[in-house]
């Protein structure tokens, strides 16, 4: 069981259709502004677009929007924050703090004004508070792109770890070996369609 989608047409995006098996990395590369961040919104239900998607063989029509994006995370490269001090983007302070320090990240950074984070952290706490929410299937969309090689493989080590829980990830990267690294079948999109990369 997993995601399934077929039909998807979105601006460059032509008749796109994928899989995503459960406990399984997908990566999607390709150049800026083929499209990889659009499909990935298309399929969170973000943007309009007229996809036949399923999750475990329910329809996201059978979701209301809300409850389809819990099941069906997305990560933005620029994620959103709504509030001034880091923790009130996280219900489980406790869970939250044990994680972020794995990921090299203070114990005290639940209490900074997010003006005191920079790009890299805000992109780890934004992981972590995705992983709180324990979707089904997450699609992340350039989630290391302001870190370091060492914090890099820290976060591909989290992933694993989810992978290994039966989640899907679904990983849009400029990286190509991090694609190599992480992902069990990598996908390349270009003029509006994917195709399989070798292994």
């Amino acid at each position: 069981m997993g995601l399934e989608v077929t039909g998807l047409n979105r601006l460059a995006l032509v008749d796109v259709g994928l899989e995503l098996k459960s406990g399984t990395v997908t990566a999607i590369v390709g150049r800026s502004g083929a499209g990889k961040t659009v499909l990935l919104r298309a399929i969170a239900d973000l943007d309009p677009n007229d996809a036949q998607v399923s999750l475990d063989g329910a329809s996201r029509e059978s979701f209301s929007g809300p409850q389809w994006r819990r099941l069906v995370g997305y990560l933005a490269t620029d994620a959103g924050w709504w509030e001034d001090i880091v923790g009130a983007h996280f219900a489980d302070h406790a869970g939250a703090v044990e994680t972020l320090s794995h990921l090299g990240l203070p114990d005290d950074i639940m209490k900074w004004p997010l003006s005191r984070t920079s790009t890299g952290e805000r992109q780890r706490l934004a992981l972590v508070r995705l992983l709180q929410a324990r979707p089904r299937v997450m699609l992340l969309d350039e989630p290391t792109s302001a870190l370091d090689h060492e914090a890099t493989l820290v976060v591909e080590g989290l992933i694993a770890d989810t992978v290994d829980e039966g989640t899907s990830v679904l990983l849009v990267t400029h990286d190509e070996s991090q694609a190599k690294r992480v992902a069990s079948r990598r996908l390349r999109l270009e003029e509006g369609r994917l195709t399989s990369e070798a292994s």
